[in-house]
């Protein structure tokens, strides 16, 4: 009895950037797809993606795209002010979404594209590249199996000199990754959000930000933002009540250690200075893989559109992204003010 191999998925890529070059790169190399149109605005992108990929049809019409019978599922990856009104309009085309980060840059939008998405039967995948990344999937093992204890608290630190937009702050550009890690670690949405930053380069776009957000329970997770610094820095650090973590993406193999670290409470202490004692224990460095998470995240795509799999990063973790992002750009307004996350 032979087993019937399912068919190629037939996507599109819109938006051949710096980013998007990628999703083109991944979707033509996957078996189980076949990158059918490239679509961008630029001409001599297109002849590039023509010459690199033969066979692959190009166009600068969006249009075009929607009306192609043959295209199943399209990959936006545009500028983010183009987001929500691509992924709509591909959605009620009856395509299948994967949609770049962020989502939408209004929370209003991004709950119109849950209902559309919903409406029209279609999956929508936002690309919450972290989510994918092998030390990212082990960090998410640790706190489920309850191996680093309680998670207390985290914080992150996303720095580069470079590259300055002028389209979004550093908040929209750089916070999605931090904030879907957050909330992915936690397994909640934060009551309240806090932000302060300032604008040096351009005005009325902010280059470095520090953002908290408060979760139930007294839990926190704290993040720092900036494109213009001196170090470039992708680090992670989660605080349990057993083990810490850390996870730095700069780290060429080694991405995480787990310190066996922490201050345990000692009910049966007969002095206050034996209640709590500090323990130092030893480092571990896991072997995490070595998968790309871009690739594992398209492959996901793939999977969730032939119904093999629930999408991880889906819309409605979009969504939450969004909420908590749209509160801190109103703290940010506010220079700080506490703002609450309106689930």
């Amino acid at each position: 009895m032979t087993t019937q191999v399912p068919e190629p998925v037939r996507v599109a890529v819109v938006g051949t950037g710096e980013w998007g070059k990628n999703h083109v790169r991944t979707f033509a190399q996957l078996k189980g797809a076949r990158l059918v149109t490239v679509c961008d605005l630029e001409e001599t992108r297109l002849a590039a993606i023509r010459s690199q990929y033969p066979g692959v049809s190009t166009t600068t019409r969006y249009d075009e795209v929607l009306s192609d019978p043959s295209v199943e599922a399209v990959a936006i990856a545009s500028f983010a002010s183009e987001h929500f009104e691509q992924a709509r309009r591909a959605l009620e085309a009856g395509k299948h979404v994967l949609v770049e980060k962020p989502m939408t840059l209004r929370a209003s939008e991004a709950e119109e594209l849950v209902r559309v998405s919903q409406r029209a039967g279609r999956c929508l995948l936002v690309g919450h590249l972290l989510l994918y990344h092998p030390a990212v999937v082990r960090m998410k093992q640790l706190v489920s199996s309850g191996d680093i204890g309680e998670l207390f608290y985290l914080y992150s630190q996303r720095l580069n000199l470079g590259r300055v937009r002028r389209d979004e702050n550093a908040l929209w550009s750089f916070g999605p990754h931090d904030v879907a890690v957050a909330l992915h670690l936690f397994g909640a949405e934060p009551e309240v959000v806090t932000a302060k930053g300032a604008a040096y380069l351009q005005k009325g776009i902010v280059d470095v930000v520090f953002v908290t957000l408060h979760f139930p329970g007294k839990k926190m997770a704290h993040i720092h933002l900036s494109w213009l610094d001196p170090h470039k820095v992708r680090r992670t650090t989660m605080v349990g009540s057993r083990k810490m973590v850390v996870f730095d993406d700069m780290e060429p193999s080694d991405k995480i250690r787990i310190y066996d670290k922490g201050v345990d409470v000692r009910p049966e202490a007969v002095s206050s200075e034996d209640y709590l004692r500090v323990r130092f224990g030893d480092i571990l460095i896991p072997h995490t893989g070595t998968g790309e998470p871009l690739r594992v995240e398209c492959q996901h795509f793939l999977d969730c559109v032939r119904g093999k799999a629930a999408p991880l990063s889906d819309g409605a973790h979009g969504l939450q992204v969004i909420r908590v992002l749209a509160a801190a750009q109103q703290s940010l307004d506010m220079d700080g003010v506490p703002v609450a996350v309106k689930g």
